[in-house]
């Protein structure tokens, strides 16, 4: 409680989201990108702390301009087209920011699948995306029904089922359905019980986080966010356990599974490298209009009376 205290007295202070959003792309512009890629970035990390996820906010910049230098992350990359055929898509992020290329991605796929009523689009070789949600909600507004199923290349951070260490990582998964006359439903989570992010910011605030959430280096049950932040005594690093038990293992590992579409070159065993991996991700994305293999009117009308029953924050439905 008193690191906690220290943490509130000293460190917090509140910036408005227009100045921070201008500190942000000072840094991004100073480590190589463009005015117009910096204000994407920064728009995108300051978006997700206004929306309640500081995991995935301002709090990553230092680890990009680490990657930039490292040579992980590439400033000003595009997305290069792979195979296109049609409702097909296959993508290369060639190492740019996912901010970046993860919305030229999903510009993309969305205008296919309104072309052609769907589309099956896998973006590879990408940095960080940030919170999967986003890209959801850029399909939610165009009308359509969108799946989002996330690989993480870094690190390994999460345990399996039953297991003593980190093994593969957090590996999101997101629906997004749009709902006619209300807030679209957006479920966007993490396989693991907590995101990785969320550690760090509990690491940095010094406080605990509820047990059964985390192991430690030695397979121990811990509440010490520090144990998948920062290298142990011994040189390890504990590691997250997945949601649900079994099943949410069980949906990481599917959710690995459809994501490595995108490169299928890339083992979870590369990931297990000592030192300081190069953070990747893969994206495997369908899009539909609703309706578009049945009728329109009962699936707005089943979704309506289904959502009903969880009205989300801000009349937006989230679980």
């Amino acid at each position: 409680m008193e690191s906690q205290n220290t943490f509130n007295t000293l460190m917090s202070h509140t910036i408005s989201a227009a100045q921070l959003r201008a500190q942000v792309a000072t840094v991004l512009r100073a480590a190589g990108s463009s005015a117009e890629e910096a204000a994407t970035v920064a728009a995108n990390l300051v978006l997700a702390n206004l929306s309640g996820h500081d995991s995935h906010g301002v709090g990553m910049l230092p680890r990009y301009v680490d990657a930039v230098l490292e040579g992980g992350l590439k400033p000003n990359s595009s997305v290069r087209v792979v195979l296109d055929t049609g409702s097909l898509l296959t993508l290369d992020g060639q190492r740019g920011y996912g901010q970046v290329v993860g919305e030229q991605a999903m510009t993309l796929g969305i205008s296919r699948a309104k072309a052609h009523g769907s589309c099956i689009m896998t973006l590879g070789n990408a940095h960080h995306l940030g919170r999967i949600g986003h890209f959801a909600e850029m399909a939610v507004d165009q009308g359509l029904v969108s799946l989002h199923f996330v690989n993480v290349l870094s690190r390994p951070v999460v345990a399996p089922f039953g297991g003593g260490d980190g093994r593969f990582g957090t590996n999101p998964c997101c629906i997004g359905v749009p709902l006619k006359g209300r807030e679209p439903f957006v479920l966007d989570f993490a396989t693991s019980r907590v995101a990785q992010g969320k550690m760090r910011v509990a690491h940095n605030k010094g406080i605990q986080v509820e047990p059964g959430t985390l192991i430690d280096e030695h397979g121990r049950p811990t509440t010490d966010p520090g144990v998948v932040v920062v290298p142990q005594s011994n040189g390890l690093f504990g590691a997250l356990l997945a949601f649900g038990e079994h099943k949410g293992y069980g949906m990481a590992v599917a959710c690995r599974t459809a994501g490595r579409r995108a490169d299928r070159r890339r083992h979870l065993a590369q990931s297990h490298r000592p030192g300081r991996a190069r953070r990747r991700q893969w994206h495997a994305d369908d899009f539909d209009r609703p309706g578009q293999a049945g009728h329109p009117g009962r699936f707005r009308a089943g979704s309506g009376g289904l959502c009903g029953l969880a009205p989300g924050r801000a009349g937006r439905t989230r679980l």
